[in-house]
């Protein structure tokens, strides 16, 4: 009996030991492969916008055509995980009762969900400046829009290259 044990433990471990040629071909197959290795999204570029950041947009907007200036965005060109993506918004504003921020809505173009966040702001804010983080499912852009008091609309956008995907697909 366990003599028997024995003989079926060594050819177990014959299945699972690899030889020099076997490893290297499989690593080899696994670089090449798109999917695998990251890679292949770099080199597409940004994912195309999906229908639902469209809808998104178009529901802040309501119409309006926004001015792609005046919002600064502090977010890294490239990340090796998109479950933690650090993200600065501000508008240089004066705050006042005529001319202040009402709100900062952040958007990712190729997520599953397409509205991130939206930050609001009051004259009793200061300034219109945010730090916080968010997830990012691939690479893509990172579209953050500004609604000023007067019904004005200001935006910005960044691409964002993302190594490993933060939303579970």
């Amino acid at each position: 009996m366990r003599q028997r044990t024995n003989v079926k433990m060594a050819q177990a471990f014959r299945l699972l030991r690899l030889d020099r040629r076997d490893f290297l071909i499989g690593t080899a197959a696994a670089a090449l492969t798109p999917g695998l290795t990251g890679s292949s999204a770099a080199a597409d570029g940004p994912a195309p916008h999906s229908a639902e950041f469209e809808r998104t947009l178009a529901g802040i907007l309501g119409g309006a055509v926004a001015k792609e200036s005046g919002i600064e965005m502090d977010l890294p060109e490239n990340v090796d995980n998109g479950d933690y993506v650090p993200v600065g918004l501000s508008v240089a504003s004066p705050m006042s009762p005529d001319d202040h921020v009402k709100a900062i809505h952040l958007l990712s173009t190729a997520n599953p969900r397409a509205h991130v966040a939206t930050f609001r702001f009051t004259l009793l804010s200061g300034k219109a400046r945010i730090t916080s983080r968010m997830r990012l499912a691939k690479t893509q852009e990172v579209v953050a829009i500004a609604e000023l008091s007067d019904g004005t609309f200001l935006m910005a956008t960044q691409a964002v290259d993302v190594k490993v995907g933060g939303c579970g697909i």
